[in-house]
């Protein structure tokens, strides 16, 4: 079945995928969801939240069922206790996942007019779209809500423009954050609002969540498994893994970094899978396995009480981030880009 879709393309799109503006069902998060509806119903409701947690696991989503409980409840004196799944026939719906409700503005990374993508950040225009949308009035007094997706890309000047948003906010008005390093944020941002930490999905609503989205897990036991066990409570990284190759790209960068000279052959046959023309979704996928083989081995290391190691591969992480974000603003050569990050990869697991 093809979806009907009805959300704007974004950089992380996927295809077939429902994207978080458009999608009715929500997995997991029961914790979360009843505490923001009871604060509405409290009148207790902050004007800034951060939903926080790893990439993938409904924080968006989350923010969308929350802006359709308070757009269809705007007393929040009747709200009931639990947000309803929205109807995905119903105008609402409809205008709020196409962008086009007067209630709701999501700012993501935008297009890039040059090279027809879309741009590494989140830019200051984007955040000055929000004094615009707040200086109209609600035409029924309820909510405006004003999703960022995620704020860890919104670059200084953009994250200084938010800044200012949040200090005076007018009344009614809900800003939330999707965060997924909530350390990437200014403090001063952090300090406005409150944080909503969620965690991965457990192994039974990461299923159903797949296979809300028409993306069913493998049937045989042990590939299900292991696919649970990549996927770490993250849908999207479970889509990437079945759907993208992820799984052999996942494996092929395990064997290859430690490997040193031996895996010369095996580093550029991986680099030209993933740096191809047509494989920017390939492309991310190595860029996180390689960011996450940075991150569990420092926390392996400040497990073990190695805090120097630790510190080093910590800055090894921030390394290699500030290299993807090059690579991707100034569109450096990808192939280099890969065999440069497994030799990162090779020198940081000698440490």
């Amino acid at each position: 079945m093809m979806l009907e879709r009805l959300a704007p393309e974004q950089h992380d799109t996927l295809d077939e995928v429902p994207e978080p503006s458009e999608n009715p069902h929500l997995f997991g998060h029961e914790q979360a969801a009843s505490m923001l509806a009871a604060a509405y119903r409290a009148g207790k409701l902050p004007h800034a939240l951060i939903l926080a947690g790893p990439v993938g696991i409904g924080k968006a989503t989350l923010a969308f069922h929350l802006a359709h409980y308070l757009l269809t409840n705007p007393d929040h004196r009747t709200a009931p206790e639990a947000f309803a799944a929205p109807n995905p026939q119903s105008a609402l719906f409809r205008q709020v996942a196409s962008g086009a409700h007067p209630g709701v503005l999501h700012l993501t990374r935008p297009q890039n007019d040059k090279t027809k993508g879309f741009k590494s950040v989140v830019t200051v225009d984007e955040i000055r779209k929000v004094s615009r949308f707040l200086s109209m009035t609600s035409h029924d007094g309820s909510y405006r809500v004003v999703i960022v997706d995620p704020a860890d890309d919104m670059n200084t000047n953009a994250a200084n423009a938010l800044l200012k948003n949040l200090e005076e906010p007018p009344a009614r008005t809900l800003f939330i954050l999707i965060v997924h390093a909530p350390g990437s944020l200014l403090p001063t941002i952090r300090s406005r609002c409150q944080t909503v930490r969620l965690t991965p999905l457990d192994d039974k609503s990461l299923l159903a969540a797949l296979d809300a989205a028409g993306q069913s897990a493998p049937e045989e036991p042990e590939a299900r498994a292991a696919l649970v066990a990549r996927a770490a409570g993250s849908v999207r990284a479970a889509i990437l893994l079945t759907q993208y190759g992820g799984l052999e790209i996942a494996e092929a960068l395990d064997r290859v970094v430690g490997n040193g000279r031996a895996g010369i052959a095996a580093a550029h046959k991986l680099a030209d899978a993933v740096a191809g023309r047509d494989s920017s979704i390939q492309f991310d996928i190595f860029n996180r396995r390689a960011l996450d083989l940075l991150a569990d081995t420092a926390s392996e290391a400040a497990r073990n009480s190695d805090l120097s190691r630790a510190k080093a591969l910590s800055d090894a992480w921030h390394e290699a981030q500030n290299a993807i974000s090059e690579t991707e603003t100034y569109n450096l050569d990808k192939k280099q880009h890969v065999l440069a990050m497994i030799d990162r990869l090779n020198a940081a697991m000698r440490m």
